[in-house]
């Protein structure tokens, strides 16, 4: 047996030792516990308020807890998790995350190949440093990835939540109710969107101002398309002008928005396909039509 899988075949082992030996030390849910769980109030779809938390969870808390961290940084990664809408208590598991894919990626290469295979000690560091510093980037990644696809559907989503909510003060009801009665809807129900406003109606309804509740939905969100929404808002409650009027004007204008910034994404296609159409395509065509040719004049000049 090759040494690198005996040595893969030991770390598995032990890995899965530990496990086991964390796994008892985590103390199991009672009877009475989880008949309390499947008591507890449900949210919309049936879903309860708060999801248990698991023992890995625990385990990433805990870990995530020991990082050092500035305030500057702290406050920017707590806006990118309300922004990629996970809850502030999950600050220690995502930095829990970050600390172990910053050990696991380099143990694992040094495991499998670094020291069975490579014989270069100096090369071998790098490669490691290399693994720590991709796995302490991933979570980072990940959450970037997150709030760029939420803001995304939140863009989206907007003009027609809109429309929808035009239509609901027209027929007399009022902002808060409007924003409840769209927020009821099966087509937005899922959208965060949805979302953040039934936060901005909760907040306005345990004593917020409801300026201050639609300014800090536009915070929260990250969304500059939001943030305007929210202030024009904001101006129509001041002056006292028609919502409903408002809502209108603004949806045209963001549906107007949407619509460029599709024809300029479609316009940019035509650059970004220039990289594999020259890479890529041509080569392949040039070998299909070049290659045949090319052939049968080696085979000319090979008689001759």
């Amino acid at each position: 047996m090759p040494l690198y899988i005996l040595i893969a075949l030991v770390f598995i082992s032990i890995a899965l030792i530990l496990f086991y030996i964390f796994s008892l030390s985590v103390p199991k849910k009672t009877a009475l516990m989880e008949r309390l769980e499947s008591l507890a109030s449900y949210m919309e779809e049936g879903r309860p308020l708060a999801k248990p938390v698991s023992a890995w969870e625990r385990f990433l808390g805990r870990l995530g807890k020991n990082i050092p961290m500035r305030p500057q940084d702290y406050g920017k990664y707590m806006k990118m998790l309300i922004a990629g809408g996970i809850r502030k208590e999950k600050y220690s598991i995502f930095m829990g995350s970050k600390i172990l894919l910053t050990i696991f990626l380099p143990l694992s290469y040094l495991t499998l190949y670094g020291i069975p295979v490579e014989k270069n000690a100096a090369m071998r560091s790098l490669v490691a440093i290399a693994f720590a510093i991709t796995g302490f980037l991933i979570p980072s990644f990940w959450l970037i990835n997150k709030v760029k696809k939420r803001k995304t559907q939140i863009f989206h989503d907007l003009p027609n939540v809109l429309d929808l909510m035009t239509v609901c003060v027209e027929a007399g009801l009022g902002m808060d109710s409007a924003i409840v009665k769209l927020t009821e809807d099966p087509q937005f129900r899922k959208s965060p969107l949805a979302t953040e406003m039934r936060i901005t109606v909760q907040e306005t309804l345990a004593g917020k101002p409801r300026l201050e509740a639609l300014r800090d939905m536009g915070d929260r969100t990250m969304v500059e398309d939001l943030k305007s929404f929210a202030a024009m808002l904001i101006q129509t409650e001041r002056l006292g002008t028609s919502v409903a009027r408002s809502l209108r004007v603004h949806a045209d204008a963001l549906r107007t928005a949407r619509l460029q910034r599709a024809q300029e994404q479609a316009a940019k296609t035509t650059v970004k396909i220039v990289f594999p159409l020259v890479f890529f395509i041509l080569p392949a065509m040039f070998v299909v039509m070049l290659l045949p040719g090319l052939i049968r004049i080696l085979r000319v000049f090979s008689s001759l």
